[in-house]
């Protein structure tokens, strides 16, 4: 089973999303509309390694917050992804026990390799 956190309005999620084929994703879950719960991002946390790894420091709500000023916990990065979706690194791509975490060039490659 193949899944996909992504967002429908972000252009580098679409490129992606096309780049790799639609038809490799079992499930597609637009973080804006439907929001992460809590154990779906226990679970990519316990493939990733920590949650400051599907934590994304580009998002507008980022500098605004202050966030740049502070020393963040794992605790934080959780209930921050938690409370507002832009801070989750997209996509988020789970296909069975590996992840696949961001937009970099070389995530996509691994991403395309695998599936």
């Amino acid at each position: 089973m193949t899944k996909i956190y992504h967002l429908s309005t972000c252009s580098t999620c679409k490129r992606i999303i096309e780049e790799i084929g639609k038809d490799k994703f079992d499930e597609f879950q637009d973080i804006k509309t439907e929001a992460i719960t809590s154990d779906q991002l226990d679970a990519m946390k316990a493939l990733s390694g920590s949650y400051e790894s599907l934590f994304s420091r580009r998002s507008r709500q980022f500098r605004p917050m202050g966030l740049h000023e502070k020393e963040l916990s794992e605790e934080d990065y959780k209930s921050l992804i938690l409370q507002e979706y832009s801070f989750l690194k997209r996509p988020v791509i789970i296909a069975d026990n590996q992840i696949f975490v961001g937009n970099s060039k070389k995530e996509v490659e691994k991403a395309k390799a695998s599936l």
